[in-house]
């Protein structure tokens, strides 16, 4: 399938989305609507066991919602659009890596929040934050919620107010990337991290997810009684069973298949 806004391509076990929408890859409804077809295209393909979200410019991740569609029909679409793929990628049931060679600002940094690893360029250029507050309005795709929950209530309003742009070393440094690298590797590591997360048991993977989500979502009570959920089925896959026969026996753990 041909794409307008994106760049999809597949190296072996690992699904790339590279944003494409010149000259900033401003988030529109086009954009979301062609990503949400590749996330379903590819959530019941077993070949696909990892994602990595990134940018075809290396001068820019994503500036954010398009702005110009404000108060139009399709901005209208577009914000209720992109809280549900947002949403979609937060509990994706496989890794996805955003992986950051260029700036994150607004809908562009909501964008990497929604992913479940952030490795970005360590580089005076490339920053992330949410800047809205200086043109007068508020994140809109789950900024005001998913960054206190990463950084905490005090540093989160702090950059929402003031609307921070923080390098890679200051990003790291409150828990809002996982990972940094060097500029010209931050592709390669994101894909070493893919293929490492590619050789997990992909049940075992998919239920870690769901169980972390839903349970940072409810009281520690409801998310234990989760967990014991997820517990009881991945007990009884086929690779949890091979994995634990292969401790005992104090051999290389199996080739995961998903069973």
């Amino acid at each position: 399938m041909a794409y307008e806004n994106l760049i999809v391509e597949r190296e072996e076990n690992i699904g790339i989305i590279s944003l494409n929408r010149p000259p900033a890859n401003a988030i529109n409804l086009a954009l979301l609507d062609e990503l949400d077809a590749v996330l379903t295209g590819w959530e019941n393909d077993k070949a696909v066991r990892a994602v990595i979200i990134t940018s075809a410019s290396e001068k820019i991740f994503s500036a954010g919602y398009d702005v110009k569609t404000v108060g139009t029909p399709e901005g209208e679409k577009g914000a209720i659009r992109g809280r549900e793929v947002f949403r979609r990628i937060e509990r994706y049931p496989k890794p996805v890596i955003a992986a950051l060679t260029g700036s994150a600002f607004g809908g562009g940094c909501e964008l990497a929040m929604c992913c479940h690893f952030r490795i970005m360029a360590n580089s005076e250029r490339v920053t992330i934050g949410q800047p809205e507050i200086d043109l007068g309005i508020i994140p809109g795709w789950g900024g005001t919620q998913r960054l206190p929950r990463l950084v905490g209530k005090t540093k989160a309003i702090e950059m929402l107010l003031l609307g921070t742009r923080l390098t890679a070393p200051e990003a790291l440094s409150i828990g809002l990337i996982t990972r940094m690298s060097q500029p010209s590797q931050v592709m390669n590591d994101a894909k070493e991290l893919a293929r490492t997360l590619a050789k997990k048991a992909p049940i075992t993977v998919q239920i870690i997810l769901d169980t972390v989500t839903r349970g940072l979502e409810t009281t520690l009570e409801e998310g234990l009684k989760i967990e014991q959920e997820g517990w009881q089925r991945v007990e009884k896959t086929r690779d949890a069973k091979e994995g634990i026969k292969a401790f005992i026996e104090k051999r290389e753990p199996p080739v995961f298949i998903g069973e």
